[in-house]
């Protein structure tokens, strides 16, 4: 007798019968090597939205939360040195800031300046391992963003709008080119310690989109993903058994329930994070990383181990298929440096220099550079005036990003802001231009990549942002 509701068996012979059964299972899938958790469920739409020439398979964006300033890392401004301790020009329009500080004086920078590589691009000497990977980099100095504060810099960076609601840029990327891995997410999120992100899971959320697409956050520490083995004294024959039992299950309940994606999206994370007991221990086990790989990232020194950590990870990660991920340094808007400018930034840039650099030139000697769009920046930048004497403020009007790699072409600079870094004035990219951008390197024509949410067509850059062509290599 076959039971196919699963149903409380009428015997200790049916119920062994049928036992049985599932055994034969098993050995079938061991035999024919085929796996016993279902498919991962392909995006049909994926498979509908025109691809370009973009050469970007995968994305890595390093967001540096609360806002690191650019006037002390790559837009180099001697007249900020010249009129320190003076009140801004009259010819610059006044800013609102953030803090509402009134005629505060311009604050000196107080770094060490170099031309790096034969393309001769000013990093500073907060970042000295930058200098080594310097053509590499495309610097964009005329970023712009509407976000004045925290919540809606960083809201309008993940998702095109200051407000909460809408998908992030890692959810549009997955909608639009589909997995490429069955038993990895296609995006994975990870931050540098305990404190969460401003706005929470909405940064790396699916807005109206199905929850399948939202990001899938990996721990700090020497385990990202908990509960990946077996419990104590359970075989791997009885846990196979169990989450198949468990995903037809899960399976029998969804029917009828179609159109509740938040359903179908808990489905499919219980029947990932399955496959993931199968290969992911060994996607993040970096323990078995070269030595040299792993001094490389810095991950045998105390200031750079957690973040050198996380970029070796993220390597490892887009190797086998993951399609975007996100590391947050300073999680909690730690660059934020409104006071002490100099104690903050120095720490934190001795965090993520050498892991950075280490990335770079990692994916760059395993092929991989060409195909992995690398971005760093995070939601906007400081001003050249001082807030309470010692640091300075937002800065959404003009600040610095930069790209390598995905077909982006490396040594130059994009853009300009004006003479003390404030606003930006020689081709301005908006959010909304970056996020457009950044799909076509990935192949995505971003007035293609539509999602029809409650009868209006929905694009990540809300019809509003064009692509820079200036940014690729031809």
């Amino acid at each position: 007798m076959q039971c196919n509701r699963f149903d409380q068996p009428n015997s200790r012979r049916e119920f062994l019968c049928n036992a049985g059964s599932g055994f034969g299972a098993l050995a079938f899938a061991a035999l024919s090597g085929q796996s016993l958790f279902a498919e991962r469920p392909e995006n049909p739409v994926a498979k509908q939205i025109p691809h370009h020439l973009g050469k970007a398979k995968n994305i890595i964006w390093l967001f540096m939360e609360g806002g690191p300033s650019h006037l002390d890392l790559f837009d180099r401004k001697p007249d900020v040195n010249r009129l320190a301790g003076q009140s801004l020009p009259e010819s610059f329009p006044r800013p609102v800031t953030a803090m509402g500080e009134a005629n505060s004086p311009i604050l000196e920078c107080k770094r060490k300046w170099e031309q790096c590589g034969e393309s001769g691009l000013w990093i500073s000497d907060w970042l000295p391992h930058h200098h080594g990977i310097a053509d590499e980099l495309c610097v964009i100095h005329s970023c712009v963003s509407d976000g004045i504060n925290h919540a809606g810099g960083v809201c309008q960076m993940n998702t095109g709008a200051v407000f909460g609601g809408r998908p992030s840029l890692g959810a549009w990327v997955s909608y639009g080119l589909g997995a490429s891995s069955k038993s990895l997410p296609d995006f994975v999120v990870m931050k540098d310690s305990n404190s969460m992100v401003v706005n929470g899971a909405r940064a790396w959320g699916s807005g109206f989109m199905p929850s399948g697409h939202q990001g899938v956050l990996f721990e700090t520490g020497n385990e990202p993903l908990r509960n990946l083995n077996n419990p104590k004294g359970v075989s791997e024959v009885q846990q196979q058994h169990k989450l198949a039992f468990i995903n037809r299950l899960n399976r029998q309940h969804y029917e009828g329930r179609e159109s509740n994606t938040e359903l179908e999206a808990r489905i499919q994370s219980y029947e990932l994070a399955a496959r993931m007991q199968a290969e992911a221990p060994e996607a993040i086990d970096i323990e078995h990383e070269p030595e040299h790989i792993q001094k490389l990232y810095g991950i045998d020194q105390k200031e750079t181990e957690v973040y050198g950590r996380q970029c070796l990870l993220a390597r490892r990660l887009v190797e086998r298929g993951v399609r975007f991920v996100q590391l947050y340094s300073g999680a909690g808007s730690k660059w934020d440096s409104h006071s002490n400018i100099e104690s903050n930034h120095s720490r934190l840039c001795r965090g993520v220099d050498q892991p950075i650099a280490g990335l770079i030139a990692d994916l760059k000697q395993r092929g991989l550079l060409n195909e992995t769009l690398v971005m760093w920046g995070g939601e906007f930048g400081r001003t050249p005036m001082s807030e309470k004497g010692t640091g300075r403020d937002h800065n959404p009007t003009g600040f610095t990003m930069w790209m390598a790699g995905g077909g982006v072409k490396g040594g130059q600079t994009v853009g300009a802001t004006d003479d003390l870094g404030l606003y930006a004035v020689d081709d301005k990219l908006h959010v909304h231009d970056i996020h457009a951008t950044t799909l076509a390197l990935l192949g995505l024509d971003h007035t293609k990549v539509v999602y029809m949410h409650k009868g209006r067509p929905e694009r990540v850059d809300l019809n509003e942002g064009h692509v820079f062509e200036g940014l690729a290599s031809t």
